[in-house]
């Protein structure tokens, strides 16, 4: 698989190799499924570029200590330029509406003015999938930053399924900790360029 460095994932987003997480001693606990971080740095597109190629694969894990490693070194959204995005989501799933566990999906959306902030809800989002009663639904959550509001995501597959949706949102919203109300946006209304809202917490 192809992977990029810390420094060329922030600065460049050009092809090398993330070095693997050393070894600790004892067993390693293994999470549930694999994930997988994704780059993408919209800073510089190429004229006439689709979206959605200079969307990198950087690196799958399957453990505990891999998470923290790979968080402590690079993962960080404070360490994106202006632009640029990290997705997290399970392995095989590519963070694009045209995936087709994403095609009929949504994302629940939470904006922030502080770069900390941003850093602390990742972080909290990082081991998703085992926390929701519905964590099958669940496709991964992307880190958005911007200029003037950073933004953090949570995508899911059946965005007509409002009872999953508002549980996924409430509790969402209870492990970020956030107090403003977050909504929720059908991916079908997003390529028509639809700001409308479908549901809410």
């Amino acid at each position: 698989m192809a992977t990029e460095t810390a420094g060329a994932v922030v600065e460049s987003s050009s092809a090398a190799t993330v070095p693997s997480p050393a070894p600790e001693a004892g067993s390693k606990h293994k999470l549930e499924r694999k994930w997988t971080f994704w780059f993408d740095n919209q800073s510089k597109p190429k004229q006439g570029a689709a979206w959605g190629t200079s969307l990198r694969e950087v690196y799958t894990f399957d453990t505990v200590e891999e998470f923290w490693c790979l968080y402590d070194q690079v993962f960080k959204p404070s360490k994106l330029p202006g632009n640029a995005d990290f997705h997290l989501f399970k392995t095989g799933i590519e963070p694009k509406w045209e995936d087709p566990e994403c095609a009929k999906g949504g994302k629940w959306t939470v904006t922030s003015n502080r770069k900390a902030n941003l850093d602390n809800m990742w972080l909290m989002m990082a081991l998703i999938g085992e926390q929701f009663d519905d964590a099958e639904d669940i496709c991964g959550v992307v880190a958005s930053v911007r200029q003037r509001q950073d933004k953090l995501s949570l995508w899911t597959k059946t965005a007509a399924n409002e009872a999953a949706q508002m549980g996924i949102g409430r509790k969402w919203k209870e492990i970020i900790d956030v107090t403003d109300k977050i909504i929720y946006n059908f991916h079908d209304d997003s390529r028509t360029r639809s700001s409308k809202s479908r549901y809410s917490v």
